[in-house]
């Protein structure tokens, strides 16, 4: 299977699965990713999601084999069936969704993990918006959130040169939430969604619709969101749980609703 999936603890963990090829996509793959954020987003038992890869790379993007064959999927097609709604769906799952990035991550695997809630990064993983080496332009939401997470001129620069970065390097430059030492990966990226998934999901959905909306809103704008969705969300149970914890000096034990 390209996609490798498994439950565990209120967490859905989905591994890229084409390690020969460093994780590269071809239709299939994109497609089954697409079926199952769909079905992640919809099972009331999954209140956090994990995209990660399997082997040595997280993705290394488009499987170029594809991408040339004459009988192959339109360059057109790749990016409007194939990634564009990966890209949607990750944004408006209202659900944490975490990218744990153990290798490199190129070309659209790399916008995938930086389009993700959080993006966690071994350190010995690394960035390159690969497009230009093949004159290309960044797809997958590239260049939207690249130059929202670290300036303008320092995506340009990355896009068009397509250099490295290292994972450590992201961090420092806001491109990503941590990189962790190599060691400490997977027991990172588990307790990190673990965490995730034991917190008020609905709370944390309403917040990301709204992070979702500022750059659209002034501030007015914004303000006035913010008012509905703390309405919306004062309306759950998990508020009322979390109210009643504070005042009993006890560990909430939210639902998730």
């Amino acid at each position: 299977m390209e996609i490798l999936k498994k439950i565990e603890k209120g967490v859905c963990y989905l591994n890229l699965n084409r390690p020969e090829v460093f994780n590269s996509f071809n239709a299939k793959m994109a497609l089954l990713l697409q079926e199952e954020l769909i079905f992640a987003s919809k099972d009331s038992q999954v209140r956090a999601i994990v995209i990660s890869g399997t082997g040595k790379a997280f993705c290394a993007g488009q499987d170029l084999a594809e991408a040339v064959d004459p009988n192959g999927p339109a360059l057109q097609d790749i990016v409007k069936k194939h990634y564009n709604p990966i890209i949607e769906l990750i944004r408006n799952i209202e659900k944490p969704v975490i990218a744990a990035v153990n290798g490199v991550a190129a070309g659209a695997g790399a916008n995938i993990a930086l389009a993700c809630d959080i993006t966690i990064a071994k350190e010995s993983a690394s960035f390159i918006q690969a497009f230009s080496k093949i004159g290309l332009i960044p797809d997958s939401g590239g260049t939207y959130f690249l130059p929202r997470l670290i300036g303008t001129q320092k995506a340009l620069a990355l896009m068009m040169t397509g250099d490295k970065v290292t994972a450590k390097e992201a961090e420092a430059m806001n491109m990503i939430y941590k990189a962790v030492s190599d060691d400490d990966f997977e027991a990172s990226v588990l307790l990190f969604a673990e965490t995730v998934a034991a917190m008020p999901t609905k709370g944390l959905g309403l917040t990301k619709r709204a992070v979702n909306r500022t750059f659209q809103h002034n501030l007015t704008e914004q303000l006035a969101l913010e008012e509905a969705l703390q309405t919306e969300a004062g309306t759950t149970h998990d508020f009322k749980e979390g109210v009643q914890a504070f005042l009993e000096k006890r560990k909430p034990e939210f639902k998730g609703h």
